[in-house]
């Protein structure tokens, strides 16, 4: 049986948000989707760009992963690569002129990294995956009696992983020397809705704005 919190969510939907926005969503099937931010974020079920940036239909083109990694450039024909996939589409096909990467707290992919938690299967993609980090984790060292700072300071450190990464595309690379693409980093606070920005300039993060009784990320 498909699972009626989604079949009710959908009648939702049809009767409220489609009902409201149909036009919109017509002309989006009719021309296609031009976004021009696209968002790489955590597959976290917590951090929706959707739902943050409160977008409307075509207005992010959103990639998900565990940890929102993006991995450097590699031409290996042999290998799947999904998320250089979906880069590849958006900055040569939709042209986007924005790409965040959006990190968050209490990441259980990065927690995973830094507890040295056991495989969850004999494939143990989750830790063939996270070894990307490997050089974050050697870089902050070990996680000491502070693990709530320690995390934070690897889940920021990780957007900061992926922001480089991207540019060894050389698509990405081209095009943001010649201002035609910017790259951002963000963080979300899951338990405040603290959003962080990264100033380029500095690599810090600051609050994008302060939500009412926002106590820290």
């Amino acid at each position: 049986m498909f699972p009626t919190r989604l079949s009710d969510g959908y009648r939702n939907f049809l009767d409220g948000r489609f009902s409201d926005e149909s036009a919109r969503y017509r002309t989006l099937a009719e021309r296609g989707q031009t976004p021009e931010v696209m968002v790489i974020g955590c597959c976290d079920s917590r951090v929706a760009p959707e739902v943050i940036f409160d977008a409307s239909p075509g207005e992010l083109f959103v990639v998900r992963n565990v940890a929102n990694l993006v991995p450097p450039y590699e031409d290996d024909r042999e290998t799947y690569h999904g998320t250089s996939a979906a880069l590849e589409f958006a900055v040569q096909s939709l042209r986007v002129k924005h790409i965040v990467v959006l990190g968050h707290a209490h990441c259980g992919g990065i927690q995973a990294v830094a507890k040295h938690s056991a495989a969850l299967s004999p494939g143990d993609f989750i830790g063939k995956w996270m070894s990307q980090i490997a050089p974050v984790a050697e870089r902050l060292g070990p996680m000491g009696d502070n693990p709530g700072k320690y995390l934070m300071q690897m889940e920021l450190a990780v957007v900061e992983h992926s922001l480089n990464n991207l540019m060894t595309f050389p698509c990405v690379r081209i095009l943001v020397e010649r201002g035609q693409l910017q790259l951002h980093g963000a963080y979300f606070g899951v338990a405040t809705g603290l959003l962080l920005v990264r100033n380029p300039a500095t690599g810090e993060f600051h609050p994008a704005s302060s939500p009412p009784h926002a106590a820290g990320a």
